[in-house]
């Protein structure tokens, strides 16, 4: 196969730091965590010189408050000379976005190298708190050159109003719908999630890098125990992405042409081959489809497409898994087999989850696996919010194909159709679309009702009938209708 075009973006150094540091004065901050790795990844690409003439530094805001962190690490990292352009993007913004733009930045010539990493310690400032401390935290005054921010709201105002704000609800929301809409008992539903979660414990164990090597068993993830509370039936804290973390990922990306002229091995070449988006921006319960996700379909269509690639012909998959729900509508939309390995990692639950950057975090581990094993394909993927955005891209040591940017905003828009308008319950006869049970310790204690009425529209509620919440623990209750919705 010929070499790459010389404006064609590659990924050619990857580093990933996990920090086991139990006392929070000797533990690294987020940002010099990620500096680090920048200097890891300088390394595996074998040029010092990629950090120093980098064009762009760009990085996904993470619990941390730094003002301008990658101000900061232009100067660290020695490229504060150049004045390389820096962008923040805040929570809602699709870690593939920030991939895209870097790839998209070389290919037009407007970059020919540019840093994306992504940091968190967590773990740090929890373990500070256990002691009764701050973690300290150094001061990066001014302002990134640009900040991206999400054109609409992860979560709805009536959401918040009734305490539904935790991921886990919205999740379990989604979770339960699909049960519903593949009329499945709920025993063998939450032995499936369980099953899907112990696979990725599997592979956790196999991740050097990963904030939990340990196979757990399906039935410890299935059931509550003490250790493993129920959040939001059919959710334990098991389940949900493990965001107390200390990790930083850092990738340097640039022209094929540059890489050559900096002596980088081709062997060390990875080729984007496409990534695709959709920020089409809706709430859990405005969509007319709480079993599925149109978003996905569209992305995964857009660079399948383009790579002319099957399923069966990517070898390597990095699934975002925040949540089952998650990867379970990732695998009806690509046609998976529930016994095809959806991670290298582990997952955010047993990889580590740093938030808004384990995109970032994977794609260091998809690469290594792609060089690996030469000529073979990875897909990537992302989400934002309670699914509200998706996206995803494909990865090759080969230069299979130009580079292609995919937007399927519009797309998505088109297959969701006109958003469901929801509100409080009104008096007369709803049907249950969804629900989920949230527990007061290891008590049923409160049942969050989605509602169709007859008029087309939704209410959102929350039951505080415990007899309820308990039958909804055994019984399905999509798709049950009420004379009127219970308070």
């Amino acid at each position: 196969m010929s070499p790459a075009a010389d404006d064609a973006p590659v990924l050619v150094g990857v580093g990933g730091i996990t920090q086991r540091e139990e006392d929070p004065e000797r533990a690294h901050e987020p940002v010099e965590l990620l500096a680090r790795a920048f200097e890891q990844a300088a390394e595996d690409a074998g040029s010092r010189a990629l950090l120093e003439g980098a064009d762009a530094v760009m990085m996904p805001r993470g619990l941390w408050d730094y003002a301008d962190p990658t101000g900061w690490l232009a100067e660290r990292l020695g490229a504060g000379a150049k004045r390389p352009r820096t962008l923040v993007a805040e929570i809602g913004v699709l870690q593939t976005t920030l991939l895209s733009r870097a790839a998209r930045a070389i290919q037009t010539g407007a970059a020919e190298v540019v840093l994306v990493g992504g940091t968190e310690a967590k773990y740090r400032a929890v373990s500070a708190e256990r002691r009764g401390r701050t973690a300290p935290t150094l001061e990066t005054p001014g302002t990134p050159d640009e900040v991206l921010r999400p054109d609409g709201p992860i979560l709805s105002r009536r959401e918040i109003e009734l305490g539904l704000a935790r991921p886990v609800t919205g999740y379990a929301l989604l979770e339960n719908a699909l049960r519903a809409f593949e009329k499945q008992a709920l025993d063998a539903h939450r032995d499936d999630v369980a099953r899907e979660w112990a696979a990725q414990s599997e592979a956790a164990v196999a991740n050097p890098d990963a904030w939990r090597r340990e196979r757990v068993a399906a039935s410890d993830l299935r059931d509550a125990s003490a250790r493993n509370p129920m959040l939001a039936f059919p959710y334990t804290r098991a389940h949900c992405s493990s965001w107390n973390v200390d990790q930083a990922a850092a990738l340097i990306l640039c022209s094929a042409g540059k890489a050559r002229r900096l002596g980088v091995p081709p062997e060390r070449f990875v080729h984007p081959l496409a990534i695709a988006d959709s920020d089409e921006m809706r709430v859990v319960p405005e969509r007319r489809f709480l079993h599925r996700s149109p978003g996905f379909e569209a992305v995964f269509e857009a660079v399948l497409s383009h790579t002319g690639l099957g399923t069966e012909e990517i070898a390597h998959l990095e699934l975002y898994s925040c949540f089952p729900i998650a990867v379970r509508m990732q695998r009806r939309a690509l046609g998976l087999d529930a016994s095809r390995p959806s991670t290298l990692t582990g997952g955010m639950a047993f990889a580590g989850g740093p938030l808004n950057s384990f995109a970032l975090q994977s794609l260091v581990t998809l690469a290594r696996a792609l060089r690996a094993d030469p000529g073979s394909r990875g897909l990537l993927t992302a989400v934002s919010g309670i699914v509200n955005k998706q996206g995803a891209s494909v990865w090759s040591t080969e230069p299979a194909v130009p580079f292609a940017a995919f937007d399927c905003t519009r797309a998505t828009a088109a297959a969701e159709g006109e958003p469901i308008p929801f509100g409080a319950p009104t008096p007369g006869p709803a049907r249950v679309a969804s629900y989920t049970v949230l527990y007061d310790g290891d008590t049923p204690a409160r049942t969050a009702l989605l509602c169709d009425r007859p008029d087309g529209s939704r209410s959102l509620s929350v039951s505080n009938d415990r007899e309820l919440a308990d039958r909804a623990t055994r019984e399905e209750l999509c798709g049950v209708d009420f004379a009127r919705v219970p308070d």
